[in-house]
């Protein structure tokens, strides 16, 4: 796949790795395990954006950048692997640019990791409501944008596995959605505002709204399409800043809120870990520790004596 964006220079995915490792190799002069380090950490990334929607290099984008990254954290990853990762891939990205292949340089808002793992940020019960209410039911975009909002925070699906969903992939009369994961599908309830905010989006919204009657897509954009991930993207951003909320919130803050208010509220680690789609319970134990935090902040700040 190629992209001819504006000015930049057409390029696939694997004449970049080429011309990269012919840079790092007879320019540089790095050595075999920085290049193989390098190599291996950009060869992920492009098979993590095929995954995603069949982009390439040339196409990511900051979101993309600091959606890998969190999938990294998710994924238990080390601090020094994803420091390394942000390492490599801010190397290849300057390097795109000054040949031309990008015209910006999407890395720029990536940072290392401390010596312990950055803990997710997340978004209080009060902040959940106030953004959830800011799509206006009066139009077709508010009916769709409300459903898309509660149906993330309902389920904490990733951004990816949301514009994927499938009309066929939601059962109302149950409750549930099914969810094509990374490995398996899995089956994730739904609370009753979910529900009733779905079901008017199918019913009165969504077949006005698609392109062809033929469409499976749940959630589909103004031209009656799928809906993309940038698209989603500027959907959260947007209701952000008229929620005045200071927070930067993206899609993944809302799956972040819902593991940890879950737990706050007596879910087990096990059961999140299924909901989320974690392979393992590691990843889902950071959420632990946003807890513990949270009860120390409240604990400083309450206790007459703290």
């Amino acid at each position: 796949m190629s992209n001819d964006i504006g000015s930049v220079v057409t390029v696939t995915n694997q004449e970049c790795i080429a011309k990269y490792e012919r840079y790092l190799t007879d320019e540089k002069k790095a050595s075999k395990n920085t290049l193989s380090s390098y190599l291996r950490d950009i060869r992920q990334f492009g098979e993590y954006m095929a995954a995603q929607d069949g982009r390439d290099y040339v196409a990511a984008d900051e979101e993309d950048l600091g959606d890998y990254i969190d999938h990294l954290r998710e994924e238990g990853k080390s601090v020094a692997t994803v420091s390394r990762n942000i390492a490599s891939l801010k190397n290849f990205y300057v390097w795109m640019k000054l040949h031309g292949y990008v015209e910006q340089n999407p890395t720029g808002k990536l940072v290392p990791d401390k010596a312990t793992h950055k803990l997710p940020e997340i978004l209080t019960a009060q902040e959940v409501e106030l953004l959830l209410s800011q799509p206006e039911c009066t139009d077709r975009k508010g009916y769709r944008d409300r459903a898309m909002l509660e149906l993330l925070y309902a389920t904490g699906i990733r951004v990816s596995e949301l514009i994927g969903l499938d009309v066929a992939d939601v059962n109302l009369s149950a409750g549930i959605i099914s969810c094509r994961g990374r490995d398996k599908v899995r089956a994730i309830p739904l609370y009753p505002k979910a529900i009733k905010a779905l079901k008017d989006y199918m019913d009165f919204i969504r077949p006005e709204m698609i392109a062809s009657p033929t469409e499976r897509a749940l959630f589909v954009n103004v031209s009656g399409e799928r809906m993309s991930r940038q698209g989603f993207w500027k959907i959260v951003k947007s209701y952000q800043q008229k929620a005045g909320i200071e927070k930067d919130i993206t899609p993944h803050t809302l799956r972040h809120s819902f593991a940890t208010h879950l737990l706050e509220n007596g879910a087990d680690l096990h059961s999140i870990q299924e909901m989320l789609g974690h392979a393992d319970i590691s990843s889902t134990q950071i959420y632990s520790q946003l807890v513990k935090k949270k009860l120390k902040d409240v604990y400083n700040k309450a206790h007459p004596r703290a």
